[in-house]
């Protein structure tokens, strides 16, 4: 992972913020759609700084360049960082926020100004960013030309235009229609704003994966995620979608005519909202946004006329799945197992008994997509896998690339996470192997217990109304009777043939882990890890990573506390652990029954689509034998 020299980029940056009067200019990881995962297009930070990570924000001052990502990406930006750049560790107690930096940046300075470009700041984080800033009698100068993207010029990317498609109902479980009438339910009710009540006129949709959730669309303008460019608007007597109709076929068309959705050009929204729909609302009636709505939009109706909700109801009814994607997930990850595993036997036989040296990280994850290329319904991977061997396993969101990716030691840990996007679910796996399955004491250390705490989390059980942040220490535990942890969240909300990273749950000691509790239907991950930097306490680098996806599901328990009822989780992921680096020794007898009980049920489930006698077959039927003979 070299460094990308930034120095001209930078300085063209800076021309322009001097032309517009700035002291800083912020270039946030998303688009104007509060994306994760985005478009090529819209991977202005990554240009900028040369930082690829998922996650982060760049500041650049006249004469300072920094930027701010989680934990998951500290080694990978220090090696991606030029001269030019100050990594800012975020969570970390020495690190302050972007909005503290700047203040003691602007000491010298009266009435700075701060430039950034309103359609990729979310209307909280605006709100944040110049409540901070005017406390210091500085001001967000919010421009309609974006500067990163002049800079960019020529060699920008193109804007995608794929075609959008009509998940059946068969998949979805659920008519569009009846997803409208459920929205439309919600915005009848009175929402509150301090003592007052407040009536919605409608309700306006930026997030993409909400808009392709509610008309039952998907789309591949971002790559791993099956949504599309869109905004759309809900209310007692309209549902609008803007989108570029050149991507719409008449079957859609078709299709968003049974709800009597408009369809109007993508960027016409802007100009729409201002006149038609606010010209529609009754007096006192205002259109209510989420706080990821874009700076922009909300501009355009005016603070005034919008009403900002912590979610929107689409938010909260997409992380319940109902009956019919629930089963989807299950049969998905089944069909999902079948691929690891037929990669997995495949690896161990080309690096083990036939010796081969020349299969690198990327290799291994070519061949894995071709496996899963096969399974009925695949559409495409829900996301870049991580294929990362000895040291590079360590890089919690490693993405190798050749010619710099390491050929896959079978002497070494080698960790693999991957999913992919079937028509009836998302898959999201890691496991980590030790191929020859001769790993070090401390190697099957941090894997055993890293695997104790997954198993931890599995069995939990607990009262509804629990949060992930609650649950979350049944994953760390028996790392932290180790001493060992990791800078990670422990668990995140899948989509339902959608993002892979979904709302707004999760498992995770954040505080934003308190506010949704976990309910029958969500999906969640369980992925506790360790990852050991290379040279540390005389170690090689490896990392461990184990992730299942499960349901939370009705417990049964012999009472019933204070009639609250009681959760805990069925595991959806089949894919066995690697024995190779269970220390059984530390592991309890009611852990052992449980990783047997496991692998039989790996077995029962997916040895059915293997060839009887096969190498995955043969190799399935090893991995899930007894743990203790």
């Amino acid at each position: 992972m070299a460094p990308t020299d930034t120095s001209a980029r930078l300085a063209g940056l800076r021309a322009l913020m001097q032309q517009h009067n700035l002291h800083a200019y912020i270039v946030p990881s998303e688009d104007a759609h509060q994306s994760e995962y985005i478009a090529d297009c819209d991977a202005r930070r990554a240009f900028i700084s040369g930082f690829t990570g998922s996650a982060g924000q760049a500041v650049v001052t006249l004469d300072k360049a920094a930027l701010w990502t989680d934990g998951r990406y500290f080694l990978q930006a220090s090696q991606q960082l030029d001269a030019n750049w100050t990594l800012m560790k975020f969570g970390l107690p020495d690190t302050p926020t972007k909005e503290a930096w700047l203040v003691a940046e602007f000491a010298a300075i009266d009435a700075a100004r701060v430039g950034l470009d309103p359609a990729l700041f979310s209307v909280k984080a605006a709100e944040t960013l110049r409540a901070a800033l005017a406390a210091k009698g500085h001001t967000v100068v919010p421009l309609a030309e974006n500067l990163v993207d002049a800079v960019w010029a020529a060699d920008r990317p193109a804007v995608p235009a794929n075609p959008v498609t009509v998940l059946a109902t068969e998949f979805a479980g659920q008519a569009f229609t009846d997803k409208l009438a459920l929205v439309r339910a919600e915005l009848a009710k009175p929402l509150k704003d301090g003592d007052n009540d407040v009536h919605a006129h409608a309700l306006v949709l930026t997030a993409l994966d909400d808009i392709a959730w509610l008309f039952n669309l998907r789309g591949s303008d971002i790559a791993f995620n099956p949504v599309f460019f869109a905004y759309a608007l809900v209310s007692a007597d309209d549902a609008v979608l803007w989108v570029d109709p050149t991507k719409l076929t008449p079957d859609v068309f078709s299709h968003l005519a049974d709800g009597l959705v408009k369809v109007q050009p993508y960027h016409a929204i802007f100009d729409d909202l201002a006149s038609v729909h606010a010209a529609k609302a009754a007096p006192g009636t205002k259109f209510v946004i989420d706080g990821r709505c874009n700076l922009a939009l909300q501009e355009v109706l005016g603070a005034d006329r919008t009403h900002v909700i912590t979610r929107n109801p689409i938010v909260s009814a997409k992380a319940v799945k109902n009956p019919v994607e629930i089963d989807g997930f299950r049969l998905s990850h089944i069909r999902d197992a079948a691929a690891l595993v037929s990669y997995f036997a495949w690896l161990e036989d080309e690096l083990v008994n036939k010796g081969r040296d020349d299969i690198d990280e990327v290799d291994g994850s070519d061949y894995l997509e071709a496996q899963r290329a096969k399974q009925p319904d695949f559409v495409g991977l829900s996301f870049p896998t991580i294929s990362g061997s000895g040291p590079n396993g360590a890089i919690i969101h490693y993405a190798p690339a050749k010619p710099s990716a390491r050929t896959i030691d079978p002497k070494a840990v080698y960790l693999c996470d991957s999913g992919a996007q079937y028509k009836n679910g998302t898959t999201d796996v890691t496991r980590t192997v030790h191929l020859a399955g001769t790993p070090t004491d401390f190697e099957k250390l941090a894997n055993t217990r890293v695997l104790q705490g997954h198993l931890a989390l599995t069995r939990a059980v607990f009262p509804k109304g629990t949060s992930g942040f609650v649950v979350d220490a049944y994953a760390r535990g028996p790392l932290w009777s180790s001493g060992l942890d990791f800078r990670h969240g422990t668990g995140h909300g899948v989509g339902h043939f959608l993002n892979v990273h979904e709302g707004p749950h999760s498992i995770s000691p954040r505080p934003g882990s308190l506010d949704v509790a976990l309910a029958p239907g969500m999906i969640v991950t369980n992925e506790p890890g360790y990852y050991h930097d290379d040279g540390a306490d005389g170690h090689a680098g490896f990392g461990i990573r184990i992730e299942n996806v499960l349901a939370v599901v009705e417990a049964k328990t012999p009472h019933n506390f204070g009639g609250v009822g009681y959760l805990t989780f069925e595991n959806v992921t089949v894919v066995p652990y690697d024995k190779a680096l269970i220390a059984v020794e530390l592991l309890s007898p009611e852990e052992i029954k449980h990783i047997d009980a496991y692998h039989a049920e790996c077995w029962e489930k997916v040895s059915p689509l293997l060839e009887p006698e096969s190498l995955e077959w043969k190799w399935l039927q090893r991995a899930t034998s007894p743990l203790v003979a």
